[in-house]
C-alpha cells in the first residue's frame, strides 16, 4: 500500500533558474515536494506565505541576498530550517548565515544526496522540538507557575494567552513589585518562540554610557577599551524575546535607536557601517505613566505608540486580595526550600486578616520578602501578630464605627459605596465586578451612575 504521508515542501531559490530546477528535481526524486524559484521577488512572496517546511537558498541573488531571505523565513516560519548554497569563495558569509540561524551550508558543486541528508536531519530536529514543546504545553502551561485565581488575574491570564503568539510588542503596565517580569516570562513561554532565548535588560540598572553598547553591541575599536567585537542583547535575543524592563528610564537619545530597530528589524552595532537583520519580539515594562514622561520630554511619543500595540496591566496586590492565601503558601514553600533549617511557616487567622487589611505599597514583592522574614524569625513556625513589622501592623487595625460616625446610613448609600469599593479592588474590571457581585452590567452601570450623581 502506497504511503500517504505528506512530503516536506522545500523552496529552492537561485537566480539561475536552471540551477534551482536541477536542485529541486534532485530533491523530488528523494521524496521532497520541492519548488524552484528564480527571482528574489518570487522568493519573498513564497516565504511570506509561510507554507514551506524548509528553505534552500543561494547566498547571492540580485535584488536581495540569502541572508535577507534567511531573516524573512525565520520571521514568517521560525520552525522551518534554512540551508544556504554558496561558492567556495563565500564560505565566510555562509558561516555568518549559520550564526544568524541557518541550519547548514553546502558549497557548489554539491550532490543531491548530501543536500537531502542535511534537509532530513534539519526537519527531524525541527519536528522533535515541536513535539517536545507540545508535550510541555500539554503537561503544564507556563501560566500554571503564576499564582492567581482572582478575577483580576484571570483577566490577565486570558489576555496573555490571546497575545502570546503575536510578534507585536507588548507593554506591561503596573506598580513596582506587581510581577510584570513574571508575566513577561509567561508571555515568552506561551509563545512559539519559547525554545528561543529570553533576554532581560533593566534599563534603569545599566549606566547610560554602557546601555547603548549592551543593547546594540559594538565592533572592535568602536571606543577606547573596545578590544574585540561584542554582540549586543538584541542579537543575543535573535529568534526569541527581549524584555526591556523599566523602559521609561531609557535615555531619550537611545529611544531613537530603539524606534529604528522596531521599524526596520535591524541593528547597527557601535562603530559599524552596516546593519544586521534580527528577529526579536519586544516586551517592555514600566511602573511610570508614559504620557507623563512624554509631557516632561523624557519619552518619545512615537516610541510609546510603537510599544503600546498590545498592553497588559498587572493589578496591584490590593486589587487581588483573593490571591493572598495562595501567594503566602507559594512564598512559604519557596522560603522553606531556601532555608532548610526553618520549619514550614504557618499563618494564624489574625495574621492573615492583618495581611488582608494592609495596603501593600510594595505589592507581591513586599509580601514575598515578608514571608521570607517570618520564615526565618518564627522559631515555632507559626506567625502571630507580634511577628509582623510595624509597617504592616499600623494598617491592620480593624475598621471602626468612625467610617460612618454616629449615622445610620441608608441602604442605598451603603450599596453605592460597596459597589465602588468592589470595582476598585478588582482593578476597574467591570465584567469581573459583575461576576463577583452576582449582578449584570446594566445594574452595575446604574449603581455607578447613582454614585456619580449623588442623592
Amino acid at each position: 500500500m502506497a504511503s500517504t504521508a505528506k512530503k516536506p515542501r522545500v523552496l529552492v531559490v537561485d537566480d539561475h533558474l536552471e540551477m534551482a530546477e536541477t536542485v529541486a528535481s534532485g530533491l523530488r526524486s528523494r521524496g521532497f515536494d520541492s519548488v524552484a524559484i528564480g527571482s528574489a521577488e518570487q522568493a519573498i512572496r513564497a516565504i511570506a506565505a509561510a507554507e514551506h517546511d524548509a528553505l534552500v537558498t543561494d547566498l547571492r541573488i540580485p535584488g536581495t541576498d540569502g541572508l535577507e531571505l534567511l531573516a524573512q523565513s525565520r520571521t514568517a516560519a521560525p520552525e522551518s530550517p534554512v540551508i544556504v548554497m554558496t561558492a567556495f569563495s563565500g564560505i565566510d558569509t555562509a558561516i555568518e548565515s549559520i550564526r544568524r540561524g541557518a541550519y547548514h551550508y553546502v558549497t557548489k558543486p554539491f550532490g543531491a544526496d548530501e543536500l537531502a541528508l542535511f534537509l532530513n536531519r534539519a526537519l527531524d530536529e525541527s519536528a522533535l522540538r515541536r513535539e517536545a514543546r507540545s508535550l510541555r504545553h500539554a503537561l503544564q502551561s507556563p501560566l500554571d507557575n503564576v499564582v492567581g485565581d482572582s478575577p483580576a488575574m484571570r483577566n490577565v491570564f486570558d489576555l496573555v494567552r490571546r497575545v502570546a503568539n503575536s510578534s507585536a510588542p507588548v507593554l506591561l503596565l503596573g506598580e513596582t513589585g506587581t510581577g510584570k517580569g513574571v508575566i513577561a516570562r509567561a508571555l515568552h513561554a506561551e509563545s512559539r518562540r519559547a525554545a528561543e532565548p529570553f533576554v532581560v535588560v533593566n534599563c534603569a540598572a545599566i549606566p547610560e554610557t554602557l546601555l547603548e553598547s549592551e543593547l546594540f553591541g559594538h565592533v572592535r575599536g568602536a571606543f577606547t577599551g573596545a578590544t574585540s567585537e561584542r554582540i549586543g542583547l538584541f542579537e543575543q535575543a535573535d529568534g526569541g524575546t527581549l524584555f526591556l524592563d523599566e523602559i521609561a528610564e531609557m535615555p531619550v537619545q537611545l529611544q531613537a535607536k530603539l524606534l529604528h530597530v522596531l521599524e526596520t528589524n535591524k541593528v547597527r552595532p557601535l562603530g559599524s557601517n552596516g546593519e544586521r537583520p534580527i528577529d526579536v519580539r519586544i516586551l517592555a515594562a514600566t511602573h511610570r505613566s508614559l504620557k507623563k514622561r512624554i509631557a516632561e520630554k523624557l519619552f518619545r511619543e512615537d516610541l510609546m505608540y510603537r510599544l503600546d500595540v498590545l498592553s497588559v496591566e498587572v493589578p496591584p496586590l490590593r486589587h487581588r486580595l483573593d490571591d493572598m492565601p495562595s501567594l503566602v503558601a507559594r512564598f512559604s514553600a519557596n522560603a522553606a526550600r531556601r532555608n532548610p533549617g526553618s520549619p514550614p511557616l504557618r499563618i494564624s487567622s489574625e495574621v492573615m486578616n492583618a495581611l488582608l487589611r494592609h495596603s501593600w505599597p510594595g505589592n507581591v514583592r513586599e509580601l514575598e520578602h515578608l514571608v521570607e522574614r517570618l520564615t526565618l524569625l518564627c522559631s515555632e513556625g507559626v506567625a502571630t501578630l507580634r511577628d509582623l513589622p510595624e509597617s504592616v501592623l499600623g494598617a491592620a487595625e480593624p475598621p471602626s464605627e468612625a467610617a460612618f460616625g454616629n449615622r445610620v446610613v441608608p441602604m442605598r448609600e451603603l450599596q453605592r459605596s460597596y459597589v465602588a469599593w468592589a470595582l476598585r479592588r478588582l482593578g476597574g474590571a467591570k465584567m469581573a465586578t459583575c461576576e463577583a457581585l452576582g449582578i449584570d452590567s446594566k445594574t452595575l452601570n446604574r449603581w455607578l451612575r447613582l454614585e456619580d450623581e449623588g442623592d
